[in-house]
C-alpha cells in the first residue's frame, strides 16, 4: 500500500507516518480488509490523528461471527492490554487501557450457529473488536488466534472475517463532514452467500 501510495503521490505524502508509513494516519489488522485514512500533508495528518485521539470519529465495521447472542445489540466496555502468557495477542484485563465496542446482530444464521454483527468501535486498542467478541464469546471466523474453532458444515475462511466498513470525519483543512464506505470484499460476499444458501 506504501509503495502504491508513493508513486500515486508522486512524494507529497505526510512525512509524520515515518520512512515506513509515509501519510498512514491509522492501521488495520493484516487480515482485516477495508477503509484505511491516509495524509497527504503534515497538518492533514496531525487534523486526523487528533480526531482519532478524541474518539471524535465514527469507525463501523461488519464482523461474521460464530454463535448466535439472544440480544439485538449490546454494548462490551471492557479494558485491554497484552496478554501475559500470549505476547503476540491481547486480552481482556483489569489493569487494561479502557476500551469499548457497540454491537448490533445485522443477520442471523441460526443452523449454522453463525451471525453478522455491525460493529462500532469508540476506542482504538489493538485487537479491539478481536478481543471483546471472543470475550462476548462469538469469536469472529477465521480467527484462530482469538479461539474461532473450524466447523464442518462451513467453508473454513482464509483470513479474518473482519471489514472496516465505514469510516464518518471531519475534514481536517476545509472542515467539511467526511463519510465513507467501502464495498464488501468478494471474500466476505461469498462466505455469506454460502451462508445463506445453507
Amino acid at each position: 500500500l506504501v509503495h502504491a501510495l508513493l508513486y500515486h503521490c508522486a512524494g507529497t505524502l505526510s512525512g509524520i507516518g515515518g520512512v515506513e508509513r509515509p501519510g498512514i494516519v491509522h492501521r488495520l489488522d493484516r487480515e482485516t480488509s477495508g477503509l484505511i485514512v491516509v495524509a497527504k500533508t503534515d497538518a492533514a495528518h496531525r487534523g486526523l490523528a487528533a480526531q482519532f485521539a478524541e474518539r471524535v470519529l465514527h469507525k463501523q465495521y461488519l464482523a461474521l461471527v460464530s454463535g448466535v447472542p439472544r440480544l439485538l445489540s449490546g454494548v462490551v466496555e471492557q479494558p485491554i492490554a497484552r496478554d501475559p502468557r500470549h505476547r503476540h495477542r491481547m486480552s481482556v484485563q483489569e489493569e487494561g487501557r479502557h476500551a469499548k465496542t457497540d454491537w448490533i446482530l445485522e443477520e442471523k444464521f441460526e443452523k449454522l450457529n453463525v451471525c453478522l454483527f455491525r460493529v462500532e468501535i469508540h476506542t482504538g486498542r489493538t485487537h479491539q473488536i478481536r478481543v471483546h467478541m471472543k470475550h462476548l464469546g462469538h469469536p469472529i471466523l477465521g480467527d484462530r488466534t482469538y479461539g474461532w474453532r473450524p466447523d464442518d458444515r462451513l467453508l473454513a475462511p482464509e483470513r479474518v472475517m473482519l471489514h472496516a466498513e465505514r469510516l464518518k470525519f471531519t475534514h481536517p483543512i476545509t472542515e467539511a463532514e467526511v463519510s465513507l464506505a467501502a464495498p464488501i470484499p468478494s471474500d466476505f460476499t461469498a462466505l455469506m452467500d454460502s451462508l445463506r444458501k445453507k
